[in-house]
């Protein structure tokens, strides 16, 4: 199952929470779980510092989980929206059923 995994920030935490090992540290972790697999994509948002992740993983809460190993989200600097995709099915309209 796919998931987009949007970043949300966590009221009250200021910039100066993200240190650089800390930093260092999340992108180590969020390579590994690349490298798996589980992250399948990885973006920061033009409009604002912000990550989205496509994940592939057996349900939401496995995708949580993952997402909970991460050192930004384990140290409750920053959490995720969770959304579940499933298949365009719009062609179909197309070329029938």
């Amino acid at each position: 199952m796919k998931i987009l995994a949007l970043e949300r920030d966590v009221a009250g935490i200021t910039d100066d929470a993200f240190t650089d090992v800390l930093l260092q540290t999340e992108a180590a972790r969020a390579w590994e779980l690349h490298q798996s697999g589980v992250i399948r994509e990885l973006y920061f948002r033009q409009d604002r510092h912000a990550a989205v992740l496509v994940l592939e993983c057996e349900s939401v809460d496995e995708a949580r989980s993952v997402l909970n190993t991460l050192p930004l989200v384990k140290h409750r600097l920053i959490d995720f929206e969770m959304i579940p995709l499933i298949p365009y099915s719009g062609f179909a309209r197309l070329f029938g059923k």
